[in-house]
């Protein structure tokens, strides 16, 4: 938790210092989520997104980014409901992840973005049919999460954009150490989806 309130002094400093250089703005959307290396497929896991920005133009058509927000990722599987008695799993992830990014105008609205992204998980949780997995079925995750990733961004407005990218982990957030389990066969990655709204401050 000190580092997670140092990194956000950090970027309130940088927000102070540089108001004059950057546009500052928020941010808010979803994530689809899944994770590789768990016996789920498919984006199935919902979760919220929200934080701040700072942005700067490099030239006229290149900007660079930065970003803090709280993501919720994970994975997810329900039972079928032709076979009910199926085990029900839910990974439940909270992150506060700071990705920074290069943005490539390819015209007046549309631009290419990408970069990286560290996170720090905040909470984590496992469900099954009978809630939260009891103490001793807990396995801990990494304190860390660092992704790649790689999107698009559309300008609406003025001061308003539309912004859609893939992240990855290409560091496990999870290593398993010992045997497969019904829900677990291998190391773990974050695989997201995330849709948001991008509001700029100012003029």
């Amino acid at each position: 938790m000190k580092k997670l309130v140092g990194i956000t002094c950090l970027l309130l400093a940088v927000l102070a210092v540089s108001a004059q250089r950057f546009d500052a703005g928020m941010l808010a959307g979803l994530n689809a989520s899944q994770v590789e290396g768990d016996f789920t497929k498919g984006y199935h896991k919902p979760g919220f997104v929200a934080g701040l920005f700072v942005q700067t133009n490099l030239s006229r058509t290149v900007f660079a980014a930065m970003e803090m927000k709280y993501a919720q990722k994970g994975s997810r599987k329900s039972p079928d409901k032709d076979e009910p008695e199926l085990e029900k799993y839910i990974m439940r992830l909270g992150y506060v992840d700071l990705p920074v990014y290069l943005g490539f105008r390819t015209n007046e609205t549309l631009s290419v973005i990408v970069g990286l992204s560290a996170g720090y998980l905040v909470s984590s949780g496992e469900y099954n049919n009978y809630g939260l997995f009891p103490e001793e079925d807990r396995h801990p995750f990494n304190e860390f999460d660092f992704q790649a990733l790689l999107g698009a961004r559309y300008e609406i407005a003025d001061r308003l954009s539309f912004d859609l990218r893939l992240a990855y982990s290409f560091m496990p957030i999870r290593d398993l150490n010992g045997d497969v389990l019904w829900y677990w066969w291998d190391d773990q990655y974050n695989k997201v989806i995330t849709s948001g709204l991008y509001y700029r401050f100012g003029k």
